[in-house]
């Protein structure tokens, strides 16, 4: 059971983080384009207003994706519950190993929206 338990708590983390930092992207964004906290691609730093229009955008995607991410992983967890370690196990790591790769996806569609948004010099289309 301890083993389930910390597992259902491994496969919540991502979703978790997700739902919250897009929640504060969208309430409390940083202030300034800083090299420690934020959205931070060569496209989202060109000028303030990309770097605002980033947050928003990856902000709004990250709430999203983040509670389907996370209904998915209770999902996944109520159906390996009381099932051997081994079940648990692959499960576990097929859901966090998912999780990471829509982590890492959530990227494209942020950069495809400044791309489409700003020009090659961060100036609004």
């Amino acid at each position: 059971m301890a083993f389930w338990i910390f597992f259902t708590a491994m496969d919540l983390l991502i979703p978790g983080i997700m739902v919250g930092i897009g929640t504060r992207f969208l309430k409390h964004p940083p202030g300034t384009i800083n090299a420690w906290y934020g959205y931070r691609t060569a496209r989202s730093m060109k000028n303030q207003e990309t770097w605002d229009f980033a947050h928003e955008t990856c902000g709004k995607l990250w709430v999203r994706l983040g509670a389907v991410l996370l209904v998915s992983a209770v999902l996944a967890s109520a159906l390996t519950f009381k099932r051997g370690i081994e079940t648990v196990g692959i499960v576990s790591a097929v859901v966090v190993t998912l999780q990471t790769l829509a982590l890492i996806g959530s990227i494209f569609p942020v950069e495809r929206a400044l791309k489409r948004n700003f020009d090659d010099f961060g100036k609004k289309r």
